[in-house]
């Protein structure tokens, strides 16, 4: 399904949007795929029971067994006898900063992926295609190194106390108006871990008698964060407008169940960039919807913010909209900023009741020094108040390798989700088989990527996931492309039945990247 919207009416820009469906024999062979593994896993179990095979996997001991399972049969079935089979593709030691090439420690296993040894080899210069290193700030050398070591000199590593006692630095008070201004908006709050941003806030936020509206392909984090909550959940359809509004509708008609009163708040949870599908939210359509039936509204930024924008302002940027119409502004260092950590700014007196009221706030230590410098350097120069315009040419780089990896790859026929200008670019594997094998064979060509299944994708759409970085040069993303095409040919996932012609013959160079940005 293919979503283009061209400048009119909500939009200032075109927005270009594409899932191709799964071709019919494509998604046959993928469920045949699983019900072989399947069939294999439950022999295999019958042979652990009978003591035939060696069972590996933790198992209860015998005065045990009568007790609750520790784990769902399935999910324990699928560890033991799918995910092992492919263990090899995750966790992958680093020994390197996660910078456009990392260093890789080799290891080996004999015992089919239960157990692990390291050869004591390094595999060096594996271009790093997986890495959330957006604008390159991941790096070992330059200004924002030396200033967080600096920092580390003065400050030491840890605060040792919560924001609320003796952990409130100078640092994070220049961090926070830094923040604020950086987004647009009256005041913000940093907080030291991403997930617990969204996780510990949202249930400060709303509580019994309120609803969330949430996108059905949202972060574990903002289920997380929403279940806790306490308040009544209902799901929309991903990105699908028409969903929303009739959740919208139903909520203000019927209001609470069996009472009838109107719901406290209604809040609509949705991100910027969904990092499994690589689309960016169509957030004119979400803010229209939320005047209209005057709910609340709560944007994760975690892969938009740094990544999105003419001056990497994020989602609200990129669409050219007032930051003044998102209720919560919520997004993590961890990304763009090559730190840790999280934000949420909006207005003053969101900020003051969340001081006082967010588990993150009261409970949680404060963020670490050199990890604030860090975000305030690198923030800085994206803004160009260091005196430079490293950061503007850094967004813009991102941009142009966004958009030509994402048009190579579909020319070369591969089926590619997402948003044209999202730099998280999801390339379907479907095949339960194919997913290992596409991560092995892309690092014996010394390139690391992330594949993804089952449970963080639906069953039958395993993918590959490459997240581009402006410190990927042009000889690096041709050199993976090249390694992509023979891994898709030696492996036959090339599926797209509407294959790109490419748009110029003649040899890549500047000069016909802008034109082809054009």
């Amino acid at each position: 399904v293919n979503h283009v919207v061209h400048n009119g009416g909500l939009y200032k820009r075109p927005f270009n949007e594409a899932f191709e469906e799964t071709p019919m024999l494509v998604a046959v062979l993928t469920y045949v795929g699983y019900g072989v593994l399947t069939l294999f896993g439950y022999l295999r179990d019958f042979l652990r029971q009978w003591k035939i095979e060696k069972c590996q996997n933790a198992t209860e001991r015998e005065e045990q067994k009568d007790f609750v399972p520790l784990y769902q049969d399935f999910e324990n079935f699928y560890n033991r006898n799918l995910y092992m089979r492919i263990r090899d593709s995750w966790n992958r030691p680093i020994c390197s900063v996660p910078g456009a090439k990392v260093d890789m420690m080799e290891r080996v296993s004999h015992d089919y992926n239960w157990t692990f040894t390291y050869t004591g080899r390094v595999i060096k210069d594996v271009i790093n295609m997986g890495s959330y290193n957006y604008l390159g700030f991941a790096q070992n050398a330059g200004a924002c190194q030396e200033a967080a070591a600096k920092v580390l000199s003065q400050y030491g590593a840890g605060v040792c106390s919560t924001r609320q006692e003796m952990g409130n630095l100078d640092k994070h008070e220049e961090l926070e108006k830094l923040v604020a201004r950086f987004l647009g908006v009256e005041s913000a709050m940093v907080y030291g871990m991403g997930f617990a941003t969204n996780s510990m806030n949202i249930p400060a936020l709303v509580g019994k008698g309120c609803l969330i509206l949430s996108d059905e392909l949202n972060h574990a984090s903002l289920v997380l964060g929403a279940r806790l909550s306490g308040a009544t959940i209902r799901i929309f359809k991903h990105n699908n407008m028409q969903s929303l509004e009739k959740l919208l509708k139903d909520a203000i008609v019927h209001g609470q169940p069996r009472t009838r009163r109107p719901w406290k708040k209604i809040l609509i949870l949705v991100e910027g960039i969904y990092s499994m599908e690589g689309s960016i939210v169509r957030l004119p359509e979400v803010i229209a919807l939320k005047k209209k039936y005057k709910t609340y509204l709560y944007l994760d930024e975690a892969h938009s913010i740094g990544a999105l924008g003419p001056s990497g302002r994020g989602v609200v940027e990129y669409f050219g909209l007032n930051p003044e119409d998102v209720d919560v502004m919520m997004g993590t260092f961890t990304k763009s900023f090559g730190a840790a950590g999280g934000y949420i700014g909006g207005k003053k007196e969101l900020i003051d009741y969340l001081r006082t009221y967010s588990h993150s706030a009261v409970y949680a230590t404060s963020m670490s020094p050199p990890v604030v410098e860090q975000i305030i350097t690198s923030m800085k120069c994206i803004i160009g108040e260091d005196g430079t315009t490293v950061g503007k040419a850094r967004v813009q780089q991102l941009a142009e390798n966004t958009r030509y990896f994402r048009r190579r790859l579909k020319e070369m026929g591969f089926i590619i989700y997402g948003n044209e200008d999202s730099p998280v670019v999801p390339l379907m594997l479907y095949m339960p088989a194919k997913i290992g094998a596409f991560g092995r064979e892309m690092l014996k060509r010394n390139i690391g990527v992330v594949v993804v299944g089952f449970p963080a994708t639906p069953i039958i759409e395993s993918r590959a996931r490459f997240c581009l970085s402006a410190a990927h040069t042009k000889e690096m993303l041709d050199t993976a492309l090249k390694e992509v095409n023979e891994v898709g040919d030696l492996l036959q996932v090339k599926y797209s039945r509407h294959r790109l012609v490419p748009l110029l013959d003649r040899p890549f160079d500047e000069t016909t990247y802008e034109e082809t940005e054009d």
